[in-house]
């Protein structure tokens, strides 16, 4: 049991770490990407794609580790199904057509909650994208009324 506990209390961590990173790299691109003007609308439709694709596929990367592990400990029989189980674990579907054994049930309910604070973080980032955006072009309007 207490390992159990400490594989679970490491695969949370790896969640956090790799989402904390990624969000870090994606503020960087973003800071990088000020300089554009985001007046159009395409501009700004293809910024939104873009912010919420890269989100997607850090999402995806944690639950690929996640899944990793469930294979590696045997958890589960394949890939497909180690995929499978942790993606509708972390996304909170749970659909309960794949279920762990005894030993390792716990990490389900572990990986949900993970998930929902990942994606609600995740969410909360691209608020503050759309948010930010509002506020340039509204800034930029503002200005050209005064001029």
């Amino acid at each position: 049991m207490t390992s159990i506990i400490f594989f679970a209390w490491g695969l949370a961590a790896s969640t956090v770490i790799v989402h904390a990173i990624g969000l870090a790299w994606l503020l960087r691109a973003l800071a990088r990407l000020e300089t554009l003007h985001l007046q159009h609308l395409w501009a700004i439709s293809w910024r939104l794609v873009w912010v919420a694709t890269y989100l997607i596929v850090l999402h995806m990367m944690e639950i690929s580790i996640w899944g990793m592990f469930y294979l590696w400990q045997e958890c589960l029989p394949d890939i497909e199904t180690a995929l499978y189980f942790s993606g509708v674990t972390y996304a909170t579907i749970g659909y309960g057509d794949v279920a762990l054994a005894k030993p390792w049930r716990l990490f389900g309910p572990i990986e949900g909650l993970i998930g929902i604070l990942m994606c609600g973080l995740s969410t909360g980032f691209f608020f503050a994208v759309v948010n930010h955006i509002y506020q340039m072009v509204h800034t930029k309007a503002d200005n050209d009324h005064k001029s």
